[in-house]
């Protein structure tokens, strides 16, 4: 296969592979990218793979950073691009089921490309176009097929995240996993405990994210990986939800998926810290999507208010309403988006008056008192009580206080 018209990013990367085929090696652009490229998607990481060693990668340009040279990478920093060089390879050991316990550096371009995943990741791509297919990933891509190279048995047991990363291809490909290599997954399912939980997180929620998310779910519980992913085991049932849902299922970012994901298990907002905690999530996450559950919950019990918008805040709302609309199609968001938009502040920065306002007036020291009268303040002005404007929330802060000595 001859690709006539290379994308921009291989074009700039054309010299790299030149330099080194003209010292005598060979140099190829390999992995998702020619994958990719083929499939008419955008591609992302330039990866190039060459015979030459690092030291004689290293000797053919002026800047290199040795950011894997254990394992043979060189990363090339030319005119303000990076490309990671990485020299061909046979890896063997793989005693932790995830890296190898020995790299060894070779010249064959078929002994590399044969340890990789999948048939169509197993492409190379010469600097003038030319497809380099040594196991039928150019008919797998037309077939829409997912197919492990060589045997998937050895692959999965090489490498326990790659069954993850297969079910992760399924959905963002929309590609069939092929039955071998399905039954594989399925035998070794449960070395993915071997795997860090970070690892599977990004996979499972790349897959969350896929252009047919349902498939790669299909897989995930059909294969039984589910249940060996954090507080998953023993859910099927509740994660089959997501199966009778629409199909068109699309959610753009991690909070969507972990909303979605704690709203198909029937966690609180109170609950769900626990379970991603357990994912190992970043805090910003936690939060996020805590906020969004605990919208969702007033959503379903009619408690909606201009507070809990305030609280909730436009980012998260939005998210929130973007999961909501998933499990009901008819669902109208924008009385909601409207309602958040009528708010007389949207934070606390915009009230009319601050703290350093009411102790310079000599209405108040700094205590907790301070506080009190500033959140009554602010929630004055959220349900109408008050206008947001300086005189009168510190006549309303007067009265308050006020109030206060007397039934003191």
């Amino acid at each position: 296969m001859q690709i006539n018209s290379l994308p921009s990013e291989f074009k700039t990367a054309r010299p790299i592979l030149q330099t080194i085929e003209g010292a005598g090696f060979e140099a190829y652009f390999v992995g998702g990218s020619v994958r990719d490229t083929i499939l008419k998607d955008p591609i992302h990481d330039v990866d190039i793979a060459t015979s030459a060693y690092p030291s004689e990668v290293k000797a053919l340009f002026h800047k290199t950073v040795d950011t894997g040279i254990k394992h043979g990478t060189v990363m090339i920093l030319d005119h303000h691009h990076k490309y990671e060089v990485t020299t061909f390879r046979t890896e063997s050991g793989y005693q932790d089921f995830r890296r190898p316990d020995k790299v060894t550096f070779v010249r064959s371009l078929s002994e590399d490309l044969k340890r990789r995943d999948f048939t169509v990741n197993a492409l190379a791509l010469k600097e003038d176009g030319t497809v380099v297919d040594l196991f039928s990933g150019l008919n797998d891509l037309a077939q829409h097929v997912l197919r492990a190279v060589g045997s998937p048995e050895e692959r999965f047991h090489e490498d326990a995240l790659r069954m993850m990363r297969a079910v992760r291809f399924a959905s963002k490909l929309d590609f069939t996993i092929e039955k071998q290599t399905e039954a594989a997954i399925q035998h070794h399912a449960k070395l993915l405990q071997k795997i860090a939980v970070e690892r599977i997180r990004v996979e499972f929620e790349k897959m969350m994210m896929g252009q047919n998310p349902l498939k790669g779910v299909r897989y995930f519980l059909e294969t039984g990986l589910y249940a060996y992913c954090p507080r998953l085991n023993g859910q099927k049932k509740a994660l089959s939800r997501m199966l009778g849902l629409n199909a068109s299922l699309q959610l753009a970012n991690e909070t969507q998926v972990w909303l979605f994901v704690c709203r198909i298990l029937g966690l609180s907002a109170q609950a769900c810290p626990t379970f991603l905690k357990a994912w190992k999530t970043s805090n910003d996450l936690n939060q996020a999507v805590k906020a969004g559950l605990t919208f969702l919950e007033a959503l379903d019990n009619q408690t909606v208010n201009a507070h809990l918008l305030f609280q909730t805040g436009e980012r998260y709302l939005k998210e929130a309403l973007t999961v909501q609309k998933i499990f009901d199609v008819s669902f109208d968001p924008d009385q909601y988006l409207v309602a958040y938009k009528k708010l007389p502040i949207k934070s606390s920065k915009e009230l009319a008056i601050n703290g350093r306002d009411l102790i310079t007036t000599h209405l108040v020291t700094p205590g907790p008192d301070l506080g009190r009268v500033l959140t009554a303040l602010q929630e004055g002005v959220l349900n109408g009580t008050y206008q947001n404007q300086s005189s009168e929330l510190i006549s309303a802060a007067k009265t308050m206080l006020t109030n206060k000595e007397e039934s003191d």
